[in-house]
């Protein structure tokens, strides 16, 4: 658990009670990363501001498949499972659960596994990354615009994935995803 102090829901007031508003709108409850990082909510707005500039213009299902293998690459058990919730709206279950396990053995179209290979690698080895890792991309048949936005979802991910791990944020529980769901996002970590 993070050593932080977070304001209680009844103790806070502007900016960061519209941030908790927000998560119980969505979400039913105030995430525990969102309360952590609205210690500084001017950072947390800026990151909320570049979300919807980066996956506003994206295919929802690509970005949380990007989402899934980002969190993949930097370990990420927060982002695993909220992401794996999210991706219920785009992804059935039993498919959603084959990705996670193993995207490679889940049966998605090359291009689908490519991107999600690019957005671990991003995550795992963005160093060693070349011209050809986009170029692969490029040849199964997306734009330079989709190459950056892949990209960027990518590196957004590694930048949340790595404050909330940094800061001890107490990982959410998702009771509505069920066991074996759970159990397939955070077997490969």
């Amino acid at each position: 658990m993070s050593i932080i102090a977070v304001a209680r829901e009844d103790e806070v007031t502007d900016r960061v009670a519209e941030f908790y508003a927000g998560d119980i709108r969505e979400q039913g409850y105030v995430a525990s990363h969102t309360k952590v990082l609205t210690v500084n909510p001017e950072a947390f707005a800026a990151w909320k501001d570049l979300m919807r500039a980066i996956a506003g213009p994206m295919d929802k299902r690509r970005f949380e498949l990007v989402t899934l293998a980002a969190a993949l690459g930097t370990r990420s058990v927060h982002c695993r499972l909220a992401h794996g919730r999210k991706s219920l709206a785009y992804i059935e279950e039993d498919e959603l659960e084959r990705i996670a396990r193993d995207y490679h053995d889940a049966g998605l179209p090359e291009q689908e596994v490519a991107i999600m290979e690019f957005a671990e690698k991003v995550s795992r080895a963005s160093d060693t990354m070349t011209e050809a890792d986009s170029e692969r991309l490029r040849d199964l048949g997306l734009s330079d615009r989709e190459i950056v936005d892949v990209a960027l979802a990518a590196a957004a991910r590694n930048y949340y994935s790595r404050a909330i791990q940094a800061l001890a944020v107490e990982v959410d529980d998702f009771p509505e995803l069920s066991d074996s769901l759970k159990d397939a996002l955070l077997a490969p970590l």
